[in-house]
């Protein structure tokens, strides 16, 4: 579960940033991706990471801002050309499906899978097996979503002593207690797997947001997550600017973490008028309010780990 940063620019790309698209890669989970956001010169990033473009299976699109959605007909086109055929889903808010299908069909693309949309507002969800997904409803110029992905809790430990005491001896059989509900044994005792197992392992959650404005309500579904992302497009003194211009500054981002009670705080979508020299500045200033954060930068890629809670 790892969280791979294409674009972290905001408006406009710069010589430094890209403007905005991040990678969750699933690879150990599932062996695919999902994608968050599709800004102009996506797939020319994707050329310089690890991320392949066919193993991405879902799209998530918080907001229809040009910095968020000009890559997305490139990026499906090229999918196409480098062997994609698995179904992709677009997921994002209503007219998204309108402009792809229009830059698709005016430049007479053809793809070589399905492709499939599905219309987001707030309070939107979805799961499968190993993840749930819900959409959150921000505040900025367009409606724009946030997103909270959780891991579902993961079986515990089988305990061996338990079965050794019971008189099974270690084999293949401990696999097959531990990937049933119930197994029973040549000898006809019956094993229910919840009474040889440990505690489920609480699985890991991650905040993206798009776009937005500071607003403490925020805080009601991105509480507990382990990793925050956040728009931090201004340094702590424009905070007026932020707001007239529906954003947050680096220092908003990180109360915003802070009211949250999350691990990790990674703040992205970065005015063009700061430049690496002024990123320590920036950060010094939500580490006052958020020790646990960090300004990334295109390429910056991590983990995504749960830490041991009181």
């Amino acid at each position: 579960m790892e969280l791979y940063f294409l674009g972290t620019g905001s408006g406009v790309p710069s010589k430094e940033r890209n403007v905005s698209s991040l990678v969750l890669r699933l690879i150990e989970e599932t062996g695919k991706s999902w994608m968050f956001d599709c800004g102009e010169g996506t797939q020319h990033q994707i050329l310089d990471s690890p991320v392949k473009a066919r193993r991405i299976e879902k799209v998530f699109i918080t907001h229809l801002h040009g910095d968020h959605i000009y890559g997305l007909p490139g990026f499906l086109s090229s999918r196409s050309f480098q062997g994609g055929t698995e179904p992709l889903t677009v997921y994002g808010p209503e007219g998204l499906q309108e402009f792809v299908e229009s830059a698709l069909r005016i430049s007479g693309t053809h793809l070589t899978y399905d492709l499939h949309f599905r219309t987001i507002e707030d309070g939107f969800s979805e799961e499968n097996e190993q993840f749930e997904i819900s959409a959150h409803l921000l505040e900025h110029g367009l409606p724009s979503y946030g997103f909270f992905i959780k891991e579902k809790p993961k079986p515990g430990a089988l305990q061996k002593e338990k079965l050794e005491a019971m008189g099974i001896r270690p084999g293949p059989v401990y696999q097959t207690i531990k990937n049933q509900e119930t197994t029973v044994l040549e000898d006809g005792t019956v094993i229910k797997r919840s009474d040889v197992l440990s505690a489920p392992k609480p699985g890991r959650s991650v905040a993206i947001l798009g776009d937005t404005r500071f607003r403490e309500r925020h805080t009601e579904w991105i509480k507990g997550a382990d990793v925050l992302i956040h728009e931090g497009t201004f340094e702590g003194k424009e905070s007026r600017m932020a707001y007239d211009y529906y954003h947050s500054t680096v220092v908003q981002a990180a109360e915003t973490a802070a009211q949250s009670g999350v691990d990790t705080l990674y703040v992205n979508h970065l005015s063009s008028r700061y430049q690496r020299e002024d990123i320590a500045r920036l950060l010094a200033e939500a580490r006052e309010v958020f020790p646990d954060t960090f300004i990334v930068h295109d390429h910056f890629h991590t983990s995504v780990v749960r830490k041991e809670r009181q």
